[in-house]
């Protein structure tokens, strides 16, 4: 393969995946299936690589651009070994609200860069020493904690929006609620898509939708770019992110390895890096911050099409989409009505994620450490506590953040110091981002 990874042998006749067999990485199948393939992803990916920039009131068109570009830029540093599409990040949704409100926009994107830069430094870390001390800094209970605590912080946004038109907001989160048990295939795993599809269909009937920015908008143009401003008020609020996204990546990796059978380890450290460029990218330009998406995994489980030729299909498929305004205009019509029956399950979900890490990797809530850790930096998560030191401002995410990784490491600290911690209250080493740990994180 070369060094861009763009060297693709063809799997088999080229349009056929025989039983137990899988399109590896460097394959592909012939272009017409390989293009299909490659527009599922990014239809797998539009929902909730949308929602990010019209819950934060940032140009979805720009954050398309940069979602292209972003996953383009995975392929070459990752050499076309690593199958992925960097969507928006969820974990960006809490720090780019919370800093808007005393910095702006461009003082958010200042955020998203310096988180980018901490992301990218870290995967330089590991590809150097390897990962296993992420492990160590990062167990389950901390990591659990950090993804629950990111996604509950948002209750009183989503609780915002629902209260601005419950009846299409009723509308939109029973519609994802349905979505998701009665259908199967792509459709299930696309249900946030359909409930706000069928919520924008009720608000439009409502009136609840203002077409008169996609009226004027032409149809082919650039995005709208801005830059960032920096502020030191905004790191206690965009550092936290980084501990899920190097959760997320290292997930995906692990995740991709299992399914293609193939040693992936040593590309941990330049997803890590791969993702801090694309998201330092999109903060300089006006984007949100990116991820990897478990999303488009889905798509890959179901098709045995892990072909990263699919991938530069779906990236050069999103730029194209991207420079269209009236697309990008439609898209930001999306009433408050509909964004707060999505964010009722999308928030929670994200909440129920850090369970579900938790769960997969068997964390001991016996052991008093383990307790005290997820306890203490919920409530100071949720409830939002914050706390001021001249002009700098740490709210819940950051200080909740914060008390899990000092709590978890003080007390295992202080119970080895005074010889009462016993071999049950060692945390298992497990990887944060274990297969499927953090992945739908988005």
């Amino acid at each position: 393969m070369s060094l861009l990874g763009t060297s693709w042998t063809l799997h088999g006749d080229g349009r056929s995946v025989r039983p137990g067999e899988v399109v590896a990485p460097h394959e592909r199948l012939a272009w017409p299936l390989t293009i299909g393939v490659g527009l599922q992803h990014v239809v797998a990916m539009f929902g909730a690589t949308f929602l990010v920039p019209i819950l934060t009131n940032m140009p979805p068109a720009t954050t398309l651009f940069f979602s292209g570009i972003g996953t383009l830029l995975f392929l070459v540093i990752t050499r076309g070994r690593v199958p992925s599409y960097l969507g928006s990040s969820f974990a960006f949704i809490a720090p780019i609200l919370a800093s808007q409100q005393q910095f702006g926009v461009a003082g958010a994107l200042g955020g998203v860069v310096v988180a980018g830069v901490v992301l990218a430094l870290v995967g330089a870390v590991v590809q150097k020493f390897g990962a296993a001390w992420i492990n160590a800094v990062m167990p389950p209970v901390v990591t659990g904690t950090i993804v629950a605590l990111i996604g509950l912080n948002l209750a009183p946004a989503a609780k915002m929006n629902f209260d601005a038109a419950p009846l299409t907001a009723l509308v939109t989160l029973l519609a994802i609620i349905l979505a998701t048990i009665l259908f199967r295939g792509i459709l299930g795993r696309l249900s946030i898509l359909v409930g706000v599809v069928a919520g924008y269909a009720v608000a439009a009937a409502r009136g609840e939708v203002d077409f008169s920015k996609v009226d004027a908008a032409a149809w082919v143009g650039l995005p709208h770019f801005q830059t960032p401003e920096f502020h030191v008020g905004v790191l206690g609020l965009f550092v936290p992110v980084v501990l899920v996204l190097v959760a997320e990546n290292i997930g995906h990796v692990k995740s991709v390895a299992a399914m293609t059978g193939q040693n992936l380890d040593g590309m941990a450290g330049r997803a890590l890096m791969a993702d801090g460029a694309a998201t330092v990218l999109a903060g300089f330009g006006g984007g949100s911050g990116t991820t990897t998406y478990a999303e488009n995994i889905g798509v890959m489980a179901a098709t045995k099409v892990y072909s990263t030729a699919a991938y530069w299909v779906a990236g050069i498929t999103a730029l194209l989409l991207s420079f269209s305004p009236k697309f990008g205009e439609l898209i930001a019509t999306v009433p408050a009505g509909v964004l707060g029956g999505a964010a009722t399950m999308l928030y929670g979900m994200i909440g129920v994620l850090g369970v579900k890490i938790w769960v997969q990797n068997r964390v001991n809530f016996s052991n008093p450490v383990n307790l005290t850790t997820a306890a203490v930096a919920l409530i100071v998560g949720i409830a939002d506590y914050t706390w001021k030191i001249g002009d700098l401002a740490f709210a819940g995410i950051a200080l909740g953040s914060a008390a899990a990784l000092i709590v978890f490491h003080g007390m295992r600290a202080l119970g080895r110091w005074r010889g009462t911690l016993t071999d049950d209250d060692v945390e298992p080493a497990t990887a944060p981002g274990a297969p499927g740990a953090a992945g739908r994180l988005g």
